[in-house]
């Protein structure tokens, strides 16, 4: 779950991360009052969304009064914001953020996730900040510092000096940068997120360093334990058919194509859409009715599909391992009755039960294709989506 950058700030300001003033509105007639209270002539003020880029895309602005911060929150709030991470569709920008100003030396990158290839935390870092950091990794990559996080060990005032020299950072700095790594660290476990991402992380003109944007992602299977932050979704961020598919324990993630693609195992779906691609076409979703699908959550999983009018075949590629091919061929044919399914379907089965849920299919009277291999399905399907 990705939540905004002034929760994120209110989040690690509890870990006594360093943090400028500011407030959060959704009301223009707020302007006012949040610029008295950042208590600087000049502040930033942010559109908040979930993307990065806002800067390039217009959704910060640098005000030396209150004018100029009542003029551009005019223009941000509710503007329809434009960068690379939100597509050409763009995104309604519905929360500004009013922050104090920073006398800005030098900008950084720092941020805090999990190497999954070493099962350990891991520091990212640069000296360079306020860009995306797949840029700068792509043109300058020796200018990317990583840290290992020994879990038992943790990060120590030895790792934060050489973190310090590697990132220019002169002697009197290294203590305070040794604090924000170790209170990021603790953010990052005690709130169970996936990412911690400080971009910049400034040096003031007074030697001191402070975070001046923030992100997170908290993991979804910590949410359980934090209610409080769980509040903090924003429903217009997500993607609506996303989290419908959540509630049945579905992982469903739209796409641009125009084949609807529902599979058991995000491996297998991974490999279908690819063999999709390979057939000519493009993948409309990434759908993972998990192992143990039952024909109600097959039924919602075509609901779901057919909610994309981009969607012009059906795909269903289902190996059965604990799961019984022909409950899934049951299910199948449950959600073409009730959806009253119109597109084009095919159906590969393999695994536990194969041959008696095709024969399920087969002897059904509807118009669904089978397949005896995935690229006999993907030519299929993609000859039937028209491509």
């Amino acid at each position: 779950m990705k939540i905004h950058e002034y929760q994120a700030k209110a989040l690690l300001k509890n870990f006594s991360l360093p943090i400028s003033k500011g407030t959060s509105l959704t009301d223009l007639k707020d302007v006012e009052s949040a610029y008295k209270a950042a208590g600087t002539p000049v502040v930033a003020v942010k559109a908040q969304i979930h993307a990065g880029g806002r800067g390039k895309g217009g959704g910060v602005k640098i005000a030396k009064s209150l004018d100029e911060a009542q003029k551009y929150a005019s223009q941000i709030l509710g503007m329809n914001l434009v960068t690379h991470q939100t597509g050409p569709k763009g995104q309604k920008v519905r929360t500004l953020y009013i922050e104090a100003g920073t006398a800005i030396a030098k900008e950084m990158y720092l941020a805090v996730l999990l190497d999954r290839e070493t099962s350990q935390l891991v520091i990212i870092a640069a000296g360079e900040g306020g860009m995306e950091i797949e840029e700068l990794a792509h043109k300058s990559p020796e200018k990317i510092v990583r840290k290992q996080i020994d879990p038992l060990l943790g990060f120590r005032s030895f790792d934060g000096r050489l973190l310090g020299y590697a990132l220019g950072l002169k002697e009197t700095v290294h203590a305070e940068l040794t604090t924000i790594c170790q209170n990021l660290i603790r953010a990052y476990l005690a709130l169970d997120a996936s990412l911690v991402e400080i971009n910049p992380l400034v040096l003031t003109a007074d030697n001191h360093l402070v975070c001046l944007d923030a992100k997170m992602t908290i993991d979804d299977n910590g949410l359980y334990r934090h209610p409080e932050i769980e509040k903090l979704r924003d429903l217009y961020e997500e993607d609506a058919l996303e989290m419908e598919a959540a509630k049945f324990g579905l992982n469903y993630v739209s796409l641009d194509g125009t084949v609807g693609c529902m599979v058991n195992g995000a491996g297998l779906a991974m490999a279908t859409m690819d063999v999709i691609k390979l057939a000519g076409a493009e993948p409309a979703n990434f759908l993972d009715v998990g192992g143990g699908a039952t024909k109600e959550a097959v039924t919602e999983a075509f609901k779901i599909i057919l909610k994309d009018t981009k969607v012009k075949a059906i795909l269903v590629n289902i190996f059965g391992g604990i799961m019984k091919c022909d409950i899934i061929a049951a299910g199948i044919l449950e959600a073409v009755k009730t959806t009253k399914l119109s597109l084009p379907l095919v159906v590969r089965l393999q695994g536990t039960r194969a041959p008696e849920g095709l024969k399920l299919l087969s002897e059904s009277g509807l118009p669904i294709q089978t397949a005896e291999t995935i690229g006999d399905a993907a030519d299929k399907v993609v000859k039937a989506a028209g491509k």
